[in-house]
């Protein structure tokens, strides 16, 4: 027999669960991907290119920011990496190169020679670009596939926002972290603060879900790697930060990466690369979470979107070595892309990256 749930809420303060038999009970969010035009991989001979966000302007294009950094380099993101602008009359491309929109700006800076992983939102008619940020000697160590990671651009990594009125700028950037790593070697971000994902919640305050490395850990990377949220009233900030580590794992040290955290539906929704099959049977994949208050999450009962594999067009399946910054494209409440970052390796070892844009399709499933 069917039944039926459903929340009361009390003046804002009181809520509980009350349960009918012969109704329904609630439906399950699945997200389902579909085949990739060619034209929608954004690719370069001479740029590593990672991590792709997307914004429509009100010119009517739209606008991709994205991670690149000379290939020549290597695996060199986390020293030379810079976030550069492209444009397109469709959301599914061709995408075309503009300029780059946060460059190097001096060593003198928290920010000043690296941006990388940029997520980009509209929010009362600004555009706010937020991003990790570095400083350091500059270094790139090891050869082009076996790039070694500096510590001290690795460490150095802080979350920055840049704001302007359009999304091809001028952009305008702070001085200082959004989020920097907070003073107390028993923090859970004592020692770095990265790869920020952000959302307007219902209530018109802000909620962002953050990378942060400890200390805890002994060795110059320290660790353990987890996932943090902190709140604002403001998109700029100041945030406010949750004590407690989110999308963990038991027996996993770094179960989550990349998490992108979007509203829908009633729910917080995040997207996830899981990074050694904690979450499902399917080894490395995409998977989907959900949360009521943005604080605590839950495994999805659809979990999984993606294994490392893209399906294009002509009906071929290409198996990647990596499918990363899951970010979905949200336009009139709607989701319509999920647009990723992908890299297969050459025979010697060298990866070679690229964004792509996969078209989605939200169903709900009714739960008996």
């Amino acid at each position: 027999m069917k039944h039926f749930v459903f929340t009361l809420i009390i003046g804002g303060l009181l809520n509980f669960t009350i349960s009918c038999k012969g109704q329904k009970e609630s439906t399950d969010f699945k997200i389902e991907l579909g085949e990739v035009a060619l034209k929608s991989k954004f690719v370069s001979d001479t740029m590593s290119i990672w991590g792709g966000s997307i914004v429509k302007g009100d010119d009517g294009l739209y606008h991709m920011f994205y991670s690149r950094w000379k290939k020549e380099l290597g695996w060199a993101w986390v020293t030379h990496s810079e976030i550069a602008h492209s444009v397109s009359e469709s959301l599914f491309g061709t995408f075309k190169f503009k300029d780059v929109a946060l460059p190097i700006r001096g060593a003198e800076f928290w920010d000043g020679l690296c941006t990388h992983n940029p997520t980009i939102h509209k929010y009362d008619n600004k555009y706010y670009l937020y991003y990790m940020g570095n400083t350091g000697d500059g270094v790139v160590t090891g050869e082009p596939g076996k790039i070694k990671l500096n510590v001290s651009h690795r460490n150095g990594q802080r979350i920055g926002v840049a704001v302007a009125d359009n999304p091809s700028g001028p952009w305008e950037r702070l001085d200082t972290p959004i989020i920097d790593v907070t003073n107390d070697d028993n923090a859970l971000d004592a020692l770095m603060t990265s790869n920020p994902s952000i959302t307007q919640k219902p209530d018109g305050t802000y909620l962002m879900v953050y990378k942060a490395v400890g200390k805890k850990k002994p060795g110059k990377f320290g660790g353990p790697v987890v996932h943090c949220v902190a709140t604002s009233k403001s998109p700029t900030g100041p945030f406010v930060k949750y004590n407690k580590p989110v999308f963990l794992a038991k027996g996993y040290d770094f179960p989550a990466e990349d998490p992108f955290i979007w509203y829908q539906d009633g729910k917080f929704r995040a997207i996830l690369k899981d990074m050694h099959g904690a979450f499902t049977d399917a080894g490395q994949a995409l998977v989907l979470f959900e949360s009521v208050d943005g604080f605590d999450w839950t495994l999805s009962k659809n979990a999984l979107v993606s294994t490392l594999q893209i399906k294009w067009e002509d009906g071929t399946v290409q198996k990647v070595d990596h499918l990363e910054r899951p970010q979905i494209y949200i336009e009139n409440g709607k989701p319509i892309a999920l647009v990723c970052a992908s890299d297969i390796k050459d025979e010697n070892g060298v990866l070679h990256s690229f964004n792509v844009q996969i078209p989605i399709k939200v169903t709900k499933e009714e739960r008996k």
